[in-house]
């Protein structure tokens, strides 16, 4: 698509009332931008550290609304896939599935993906280089699914860090798909002693910006209004109110870039 889009909300559904508040409140942000809004919330989170970390709620009341969120604002929306059954019964409920980093050369995971005839917005790897990325899209293109895109989110730099390269989004455009930045799982500092991935979210901005001036078609942000309170990536997610201010910087440079 030729205009901007976000794709925002929480890291995982926590209840209906937070799905639908945080949906609102960035719907009318990107309406008063010319952002294409996509939602995001993961409906299961399949790899946490911890076996007792909050994986989700209930799996089908996780889905209902998903797709409650999407109608009632008349948006698409998105959420993450961990095995290859999953695209399937997954695609009613949503317009765009989700590869997790982790996964993204999972050959079975993402034929299945692409066989939804869903979008499928592969996330790259911590491990792997921008380049490599193509086999991943050629995996979902052999289903006869164009409707690929490719996320940056970060390179594994030691044990407990991620390092961002600048010219990662030019690299990943020449595939040939759209490029989305992930600017906020890209703060993360995973690994940590305590099982619970750690972030900086003051970088986010900075993430933001670069990747927008290299040429990103999209980003992805998972949002809160009260991060800390969050059952899923508290250290990560950027607070709802600080969204707007962001996106505004962002698109007076991509509005100059283009002018």
């Amino acid at each position: 698509m030729n205009q901007f889009f976000l794709i925002a909300g929480p890291c995982a559904i926590e209840d209906e009332a937070m799905a639908f508040h945080i949906a609102s409140e960035v719907k009318k942000i990107c309406d008063d931008l010319d952002i294409h809004y996509i939602f995001k919330g993961s409906y299961e989170k399949a790899n946490r550290s911890k076996l007792d970390s909050f994986t989700g709620i209930d799996k089908n009341e996780a889905l209902k609304i998903h797709k409650a969120v999407a109608d009632k604002y008349q948006i698409e929306n998105i959420t993450d896939v961990h095995e290859s059954h999953e695209p399937r019964e997954i695609a009613p409920y949503v317009t765009h599935l989700q590869i997790p980093a982790f996964l993204c050369r999972q050959t079975k995971l993402l034929q299945a993906a692409g066989e939804s005839g869903c979008t499928v917005n592969i996330k790259k790897g911590q491990f792997l280089s921008p380049e490599a990325m193509k086999f991943a899209v050629e995996k979902v293109k052999a289903t006869g699914n164009d409707k690929v895109w490719v996320c940056e989110r970060g390179t594994t730099f030691g044990y407990h860090d991620l390092v961002v390269d600048a010219t990662s989004i030019s690299q990943m455009s020449k595939i040939g798909v759209p490029v989305v930045m992930d600017c906020t799982h890209s703060v993360q500092k995973p690994n940590q002693a305590s099982g619970v991935t750690g972030g900086d979210p003051e970088l986010i901005e900075a993430i933001a910006l670069s990747a927008i001036a290299t040429g990103a078609d999209g980003f992805f942000m998972e949002v809160h209004p009260e991060p800390h309170t969050a059952k899923s990536d508290p250290f990560t997610m950027l607070q709802l109110d600080k969204l707007k201010p962001i996106l505004e910087k962002c698109m007076k440079v991509r509005n100059a870039l283009n002018s």
